[in-house]
């Protein structure tokens, strides 16, 4: 059984209260979701000035068009549900906000965890407790410390009623076995707690004919709230766009209420042009289910090159499933990095980061402990610096034989063969 430990003085261990720099003061600003790095749609920039003109707001959770697009997508992917069930935001961040204002009580989260979580929990003053998740995956919280976690923060008084977990994930870049899912499952929802499965990156599986991707909704529909951002596989992350999908009960419907009064009270509303795309997006035309093929072709290629690069100079990773990044443990080249003046987090990604000449947030942005040296490693870099190279990776078979993606992955090499 893992260890866990909760109260005041908890942050940092495994299972205890914690903020995203473990005492070490909170961060001004978050990592950027991982680019793909690829233009955007001609359709989709087609729809977005069609409906530039358009000065009206969206309705508070978004209009019945754009909802009505959700529910299709939803439907295609065998979780039914009526537009009603459904809400919008501009991004992840408030309609998170929303969802955990509107549940009350205390929130779990696996460790790691997206970014994007974690200063939710801080803004309403809430503690966030960090469940170790197993060797073969993240994403999903490890059964039977789920259930202890939950047991001594009750002891201790907490009120544990929320569960945030993502099967496919950001940062591990895995995908969580159907047979965890389903005991993570059974265990919250037997111990009360109302389950939030962000599916932002179900859509980007590398091998989408090899790898099973169950939701939690498909399991416990009535105690699941499913949340996906479209930044993930649909639109560009400058048009920020989340949807929910709420269960179709009574008490669904009573959260959905409240978040919306949350999303109201921010002035979270979604922009009209961006609504009209991300509709057209989640319609899935034949333009958009293509170049979904061929961005997660593209970043399967590169990310497991990637990997090989990370395992060949001694650190560690488990092999990316999904999404267009990898989540490395350098902790073996721990003395090397020392060498270099590199003993955290927050120095191996200003040192990665500086060596990369691309984003490489370090672990405790993600609820890591500061001094694990863990840190996500994007692939969307790797494409092409010009609109030219970009098209050039998204269309070829073999991309890692391009000249610019070959040159990107040398230089992405180097900086790991250096601390060997």
């Amino acid at each position: 059984m893992h260890r866990t430990e909760h109260g005041p003085h908890g942050a940092g261990e495994e299972g205890g209260p914690s903020s995203a720099r473990e005492g070490h003061g909170p961060l001004r600003y978050g990592p950027p979701v991982p680019e793909p790095g690829l233009p955007v749609l001609p359709g989709l920039v087609g729809v977005l000035a069609s409906a530039a003109g358009d000065t009206r707001p969206e309705p508070s959770g978004g209009g019945t068009v754009l909802r009505d697009a959700a529910r299709a997508y939803w439907a295609r992917r065998g979780l039914a549900c009526e537009p009603s069930d459904v809400a919008a935001a501009p991004g992840t961040q408030a309609l998170l906000l929303g969802l955990i204002a509107a549940h009350g009580g205390d929130v779990l989260m696996p460790r790691p965890c997206p970014a994007a979580w974690i200063p939710q929990t801080g803004l309403l003053g809430r503690p966030v407790y960090h469940v170790p998740t197993p060797a073969e995956c993240g994403g999903v919280p490890d059964p039977y410390a789920l259930l202890e976690t939950v047991r001594r923060v009750r002891a201790e008084g907490g009120r544990p009623r929320l569960l945030v977990l993502s099967v496919a994930d950001d940062p591990t870049a895995t995908v969580a076995p159907p047979e965890l899912v389903r005991e993570a499952c059974e265990a919250a929802v037997a111990e009360g707690l109302h389950i939030v499965s962000d599916e932002t990156w179900r859509d980007t599986l590398h091998r989408p004919h090899d790898t099973v991707l169950l939701s939690p909704a498909e399991m416990c529909p009535d105690d699941v709230t499913v949340l996906t951002d479209l930044s993930g596989a649909l639109t560009p992350a400058a048009w920020p766009l989340a949807v929910a999908r709420f269960p179709a009960t009574r008490p669904g419907a009573a959260r959905r209420a409240r978040t919306l009064d949350v999303l109201t009270a921010l002035g979270a509303l979604v922009a009209t042009p961006v609504a009209r795309a991300a509709a057209h997006a989640l319609r899935e035309p034949d333009a958009v289910t293509g170049r979904i093929r061929q961005a997660a072709r593209l970043h399967a290629q590169l990310a497991a090159a990637a990997h090989r690069a990370v395992l060949a100079a001694g650190a560690l990773a488990r092999p990316p499933q999904a999404g267009r990044h990898l989540y490395a443990d350098l902790g073996p080249l721990r003395t090397r990095l020392a060498e270099r003046g590199v003993t955290d987090a927050m120095e191996l990604e200003e040192y990665l980061t500086d060596r990369l000449g691309a984003s490489a947030p370090g672990g405790h942005r993600f609820g890591d402990e500061l001094g694990a040296l863990r840190v996500r490693l994007g692939t969307g870099a790797l494409v092409g610096a010009t609109p030219e190279q970009r098209s050039a990776s998204l269309a070829a078979d073999t991309p890692l034989e391009l000249p610019h993606v070959a040159n990107a992955l040398s230089m992405f090499a180097a900086a790991f063969d250096e601390l060997r």
